[in-house]
């Protein structure tokens, strides 16, 4: 990072559990953050961790890069634009990133906001879990004017493994939803080879073990393991969550007349476990469905595994984080 990167003041609008994993990424790499979060107490962690706490999300508009993480298209929408939001003051940042999963539709409406201010909008959807952020292993699609990417990119790259970027305009947001159309797909095919090979007698940590070590693993398939293994569904992304995505996802392609089937299905199937009290468990409760309808009951094998998302080791290795 040049001399210049590190005179750049930062802003975090959105401390919630990814945002603070990221706003603690930047603030390791000694860089200057002040934040803000509409429920201050999530963002107070973060002070000690060398963090600014502004009082208001305009309280950020001083500062050269803001990045955003919220919920919803509409929480964006009023983060940046509503009479308490990053804009009410009048003035801008130069370039906001938004790490958000949102429709391109809010992207827009909001590249438009700042546009009028001069400011610049980079669509930067982060693809990965907090844990996943905690570890390095995070990466970003971006997409919007190449100069403010370029600018941007030394702080990018402190997030996590990669900042892809793919085009203008709100490309980045198309990128993310097929990314979490696919994550839906696979949980759900990993969900129902697991209970076939549990129903026949094979424990699931022995299945996802061998899973793991042949060319069908993958990081996605070892760090979903634990929970599949341990029935933890805790959530690093909820269920509610993945049914949005589906939601914005299958829009999208009705919109360009690419058909998704398997993708339908499966929004259906994230539907379901919404329905049965699992909107703010963890997506990987799939599993409990799938369980469900091959008449097994399942228990937690309680077993020490690994999900392989510990820090580099001296080799340039994951350490097993258990």
């Amino acid at each position: 990072m040049t001399e210049q990167d590190n005179e750049r003041k930062l802003g975090w609008l959105g401390t919630g559990r990814m945002g603070s994993e990221l706003v603690r990424r930047l603030l390791a790499a000694d860089c200057d953050v002040s934040v803000y979060n509409r429920t201050k107490a999530k963002a107070e962690p973060l002070a000690a961790a060398g963090a600014k706490i502004v009082d208001s999300a305009a309280g950020l508009a001083a500062a050269d890069i803001v990045f955003v993480t919220v919920g919803t298209s509409q929480d964006l929408i009023d983060a940046l634009t509503g009479p308490d939001g990053l804009l009410s003051s009048g003035a801008a940042p130069a370039i906001v990133v938004d790490c958000s999963t949102i429709s391109a539709e809010a992207s827009e409406q909001v590249r438009q906001q700042l546009d009028v201010r001069g400011a610049t909008l980079l669509a930067a959807p982060v693809m990965g879990n907090p844990k996943v952020a905690r570890s390095g292993g995070l990466t970003l699609a971006v997409s919007g004017p190449r100069a403010a990417f370029d600018t941007a990119r030394p702080y990018l790259k402190l997030l996590g493994a990669g900042a892809t970027y793919v085009g203008e305009g709100e490309l980045a947001r198309i990128v993310k939803l097929c990314h979490n159309l696919f994550l839906g797909v696979v949980i759900q095919s990993l969900s129902e080879v697991t209970i076939l090979a549990e129903k026949s007698g094979v424990s699931r940590q022995a299945f996802l073990a061998c899973l793991n070590d042949s060319v069908m693993g993958s990081a996605f398939t070892r760090y979903k393991t634990p929970a599949l293994v341990n029935l933890d569904f805790s959530a690093t992304f909820t269920a509610e969550l993945l049914r949005k995505d589906f939601d914005l996802g299958l829009a999208a392609a009705r919109e360009r007349e690419a058909p998704l089937p398997v993708a339908a299905l499966v929004h259906q199937l994230v539907q379901s476990l919404v329905g049965h009290g699992f909107g703010q468990a963890d997506f990987a409760a799939l599993l409990t469905l799938q369980a469900q309808s091959a008449g097994l009951e399942l228990v937690s094998e309680n077993a020490d595994v690994s999900d392989g998302l510990g820090p580099l080791d001296a080799n340039g290795t994951k350490d097993a984080v258990r």
